[in-house]
């Protein structure tokens, strides 16, 4: 099952913004709330440093790109519909919202840091607004939902345990699995909450809330990309601390420079790396005075004051708390190429401690299923089915024809 990053958050804070410009896909914007209906799904880039120059060779990226000596490499991207306060019971498009997440494996939470979206995303003067609220409800609007779909079934479920000797980690990992949810991330709730797993039906609802926040915490795990920095004020430094003390990564971000910047690069009009800290006008006549000034002050607020647009920062750190490594199978050890005689052609994501016989199933079920052994590409020695492979392996697998 491939990776998926949800892009969540009340409406019109942002989120089809950062979508397109961390996508190639072009998600509907305007200024009002549930722009976005139906969930728009595209690809967005972690960027990796391209093995092609450890090799000396020239590469031919086929599932990804590679730009300056930086490869690029997708992961699938979920933009859903907007969410409001007690979606969970309804409100708005909030079951819809809610179950299209089950999809995501881990969520990037667009939050207004000028404060000048109330928590129903109707526009509102700068700075009135306290973005810590969005934070406090989405985590509500999650869990709740989660807790209803356990308490939905949980007299049956508590039963069977009890009755049948049956673990009850094991039969809530069952019913949750279309979630994301693992067993691992239920004995871990049972254990840090002392809850008695061999009475489950003892657990009250507090119990069951309070579960349900857990695994959300674990199966869900958010990053907090604090969007429009460039016109919060001031008191945008304050409040990435206030959210760093929740426990949250957290990267102040404006998604409409890095459109605005991917948008003129793509015409020629700069000369623009996706995620750098600057970029260069090519041609000044070919730009108007406000094209020339909108451009000036994304670099003097944005670039200069945070380094970057922070849209790639928060793709990475969103893989990063996924736990994730980028492995380029190839053919041909030799030459670094495939079939096709692509050099370096595709890079995957992969979870951390997988074994080259893990990456075999990901390029192909026969190659997994016929797998012989692997070749170790950069050390120029043959692994087995469970070697672990590291983040910027190059590996070719020997499969049983």
């Amino acid at each position: 099952m491939s990776m998926m990053i949800g892009i969540v958050g009340k409406p019109n804070v942002g989120k089809s913004t950062f979508f397109n410009a961390a996508t190639d896909a072009h998600a509907e914007i305007a200024n009002y709330p549930f722009t976005t209906i139906d969930a728009n799904h595209g690809v967005m880039y972690v960027r990796k440093p391209c093995p092609h120059k450890d090799f000396n060779v020239t590469c031919t990226p086929h599932n990804s790109k590679c730009i300056a000596g930086t490869r690029y490499v997708p992961i699938d991207a979920l933009d859903v519909a907007g969410l409001v306060p007690n979606a969970f019971q309804g409100r708005g498009l909030g079951n819809k919202f809610l179950d299209e997440l089950r999809q995501a494996h881990a969520l990037i939470h667009i939050v207004d840091g000028s404060g000048s979206t109330d928590s129903e995303g109707n526009p509102c003067k700068e700075g009135s607004y306290n973005p810590l609220n969005d934070i406090d409800f989405l985590e509500k609007e999650i869990t709740y939902w989660l807790n209803g779909i356990i308490k939905k079934s949980w007299e049956n479920i508590a039963r069977k345990a009890q009755l049948e000797g049956q673990k009850i980690e094991r039969l809530l990992a069952e019913h949750l699995t279309g979630l994301g949810i693992k067993e691992g991330h239920i004995q871990s709730a049972i254990r840090i909450l002392q809850l008695d797993g061999d009475k489950p039906s003892m657990w009250t609802d507090e119990h069951l809330l309070a579960f349900s926040d857990y695994v959300r915490k674990k199966s869900k795990p958010m990053l907090i990309a604090l969007n429009k920095v460039d016109i919060a004020g001031d008191h945008i430094k304050g409040l990435i601390d206030e959210i760093k003390n929740r426990g949250y990564r957290v990267i102040p971000t404006s998604a409409e420079a890095e459109l605005a910047l991917s948008n003129a690069a793509e015409h020629n009009l700069i000369d623009y790396t996706p995620g750098s800290d600057s970029f260069t006008i090519i041609d000044r006549s070919a730009l108007t005075e406000k094209q020339i000034h909108a451009l000036e002050y994304i670099q003097t607020h944005v670039l200069d004051e945070f380094g970057s647009t922070g849209i790639y920062r928060c793709i990475e750190e969103s893989v990063s708390m996924l736990d994730l490594i980028v492995v380029y199978p190839v053919e041909d050890e030799h030459h670094l190429t495939d079939k096709e005689k692509r050099v370096l052609p595709d890079a995957f994501l992969i979870p951390k401690g997988s074994t080259a016989k893990d990456l075999a199933y990901k390029v192909h079920t026969d190659i997994g299923d016929h797998f012989i052994r692997a070749i170790d590409a950069r050390a120029h020695r043959v692994i087995g089915a469970d070697h672990e492979l590291k983040d910027g392996d190059v590996i070719s697998i020997i499969a049983d024809s």
